[in-house]
């Protein structure tokens, strides 16, 4: 008996669950959600059974068959990281119903007050769960090694719209009877309730369940796929415009990596307090509205959740210490899209950025270097608090080397196969290894597979990309530290991403005049691009450039995406003589924290317990 995952209480000699099906009431005004789950197992099981929970209330745990209850305990001091260990005692049972409510401090859930909508009429609420946060909204088994198929039933307002990464099978009024054993038939089936009923078939790790509840409209951009965001015309057009190459991305896709699975593509847009550029939820990716840029470069964003459905949601990694098999795969899957579609130039930048934050990730970990590893152990540490690049960019640099030994067209068969192996299952990166040594012999000869997987930095034959845009920028950058603007006609092409490029290869140590003679001829401070406002104003924080302190505020309050976040609090909090910036970034976060998610709440924290 061991657990099989550093970050879950689930324990190898125990079946797994299979499926589970929902009934979920949502509270509103409590900002909870009153619940039911029934988790079926692989076969029948005697003896306690190991779930994962996290600020749950657990009512009772019953047998369906007999309704009598089951004994079960929940421990009485939460683990930090895992939450609190639900113990359930068994007697040849292969299923067991557990009545439940969440706690309006889920760490998956953030309910957001009419206010802190786009429309500000109605509340709104919507899911992260990955990493770990599944355990939050119903107890399971929280580890992408246990794949489960579900139902779901959503009881909510009926003003309300509901959406799920699943089939959407009904709306339809509330029926007497069937959120029993609860019994609560009054507050189920009452004036003004509907139920949204959704399924999904195919196995998921629990990290992929989600949902949103709130004023929700839609957009058609293609055969496969609907936009929907807040029901707000201006805010749906522009994502109609931005994603309307999207089917031509699962084209594209289908062709470089086998049959597209999961029958719809849809995308939901979210408030701006979503932590995440994109999140990879089946069927539904769920997207940050920054992406929306107006000029489609937003579309990469969603070629990576795209590549997605191939890696990561059809093969995954097995526990987070594997995290690079679903990152550092769809990291490289997003380049080939993005170079088939948009062309070689764009995924010459997107590489270049990636390897510009590779390089700065290394800098980050310097003083802990098991995190620059593809493999690291993390036994006691809170994977969001170490999330950065390393699995993506270390990840794509790995497979990246392994096509050019091999050539492009034997590469792209070895993934072909690789993903129709392993689909619809869990794997470790032993797997992944095992699997390229015998299709791909004598590779372990030519690459030294240990150092790229087991060890720290970056490997000497990893590749800076070589490309004639891509040495120009960095070119640019470098005369910038001699004191030289790049000229109007040089930049007149260049989109975001160019301008991104150039921001992040510039030092970090430039003059204050510097900073404000580069906004003052290009506006950058202004971008509408996040990623080039966020990048130009990490380098004005780091100048002490306190012209730029309003706009900083301004973006902080604004937006809740971690890749925005945690780059501007820590310029504000890092380092010496830093007063009037760490008194600055206490009281933005004290203004600004009710507007994050959970999550991104918790990584703020984290920067300030480091710096403060």
């Amino acid at each position: 008996m061991a657990p099989i995952d550093p970050h879950s209480f689930t324990d190898s000699a125990h079946p797994l669950t299979t499926h589970v099906s929902l009934s979920l009431y949502f509270d509103f005004p409590s900002s909870t959600i009153n619940g039911t789950v029934l988790l079926s197992l692989s076969k029948p099981y005697s003896g306690a059974i190991s779930l994962d929970t996290r600020s749950l209330t657990i009512s009772s745990v019953i047998d369906p068959n007999s309704n009598s209850p089951l004994p079960f305990s929940l421990s009485s001091l939460p683990d930090s990281i895992k939450g609190s260990h639900l113990t359930v005692s068994l007697s040849n049972h292969s299923s067991f119903l557990i009545v439940f409510c969440t706690s309006p401090s889920s760490s998956a859930l953030q309910w957001l007050s009419p206010p802190q909508t786009f429309k500000k009429t109605l509340p709104f609420v919507y899911t992260q769960c990955q990493a770990i946060h599944a355990r939050s909204i119903f107890p399971c088994q929280d580890t992408p090694a246990a794949r489960i198929c579900y139902s779901a039933r959503l009881n909510i307002p009926r003003q309300l719209v509901a959406v799920m990464a699943a089939r959407h099978v009904e709306r339809r009024p509330p029926v007497a009877g069937e959120f029993l054993p609860v019994g609560d038939d009054v507050a189920w089936c009452a004036e003004g309730r509907v139920v949204e009923e959704f399924v999904m078939d195919q196995p998921v790790p629990p990290y992929l369940f989600a949902f949103a509840v709130g004023e929700i409209g839609y957009r058609e951009v293609g055969p496969r796929t609907r936009v929907y965001a807040e029901d707000v015309q201006t805010v749906l057009d522009a994502a109609a415009r931005e994603f309307a190459g999207t089917e031509d991305m699962i084209r594209q896709g289908e062709r470089l990596f086998g049959p597209y699975e999961w029958e719809r593509f849809d995308l939901l847009v979210l408030p701006p307090s979503f932590p995440y550029g994109g999140m990879e939820n089946p069927r539904m990716v769920f997207l940050t509205p920054t992406v929306i840029k107006g000029d489609a470069s937003g579309a990469q964003v969603v070629a990576h959740e795209l590549a997605h459905s191939w890696t990561g949601n059809l093969i995954t990694n097995k526990t987070n210490e594997d995290f690079w098999l679903n990152e550092g795969f769809t990291t490289y899957a997003e380049r080939r899209i993005v170079e088939a579609v948009q062309g070689e130039k764009r995924a010459a930048l997107n590489i270049g950025i990636g390897w510009r934050g590779l390089n700065e990730e290394m800098e980050r970990f310097k003083d802990n270097s098991e995190f620059t590893k593809l493999k690291p152990k993390q036994e006691g540490v809170d994977p969001d608090t170490i999330y950065s690049q390393v699995p993506y960019e270390k990840g794509f640099q790995f497979l990246w080397r392994i096509e050019r030994q091999v050539g492009r067209p034997s590469f792209d068969e070895f993934l072909k196969k690789y993903i129709a192996t392993f689909k619809f299952q869990s794997i470790d990166t032993e797997t992944f290894l095992n699997f390229l040594k015998t299709n791909i012999p004598g590779i372990e000869q030519e690459i030294d597979l240990v150092l790229w997987t087991e060890g720290t930095g970056i490997p000497p034959d990893a590749l800076e990309p070589v490309s004639d845009i891509y040495a120009k920028i960095v070119s640019l950058a470098n005369e910038f530290k001699l004191g030289r603007m790049p000229g109007e006609d040089e930049v007149a092409d260049w989109q975001g991403q160019e301008w991104e490029l150039y921001l992040e290869n510039l030092p970090k140590t430039c003059e204050a005049s510097q900073i404000s003679a580069l906004d003052k001829r290009y506006r950058l401070a202004e971008s509408k691009d996040f990623e080039v406002k966020v990048a130009f104003l990490q380098l004005a924080v780091s100048a002490k450039c306190r012209d730029y302190y309003t706009e900083v505020e301004k973006t902080l309050k604004e937006v809740g995406r971690m890749k925005y976040l945690r780059p501007l609090y820590t310029a504000l909090v890092q380092g010496n003589g830093k007063e009037e910036e760490k008194i600055l970034a206490k009281r933005i976060f004290a203004e600004a924290r009710d507007c994050y998610h959970p999550i991104a709440q918790g990584v703020v924290e984290s920067i300030f317990s480091k710096n403060l």
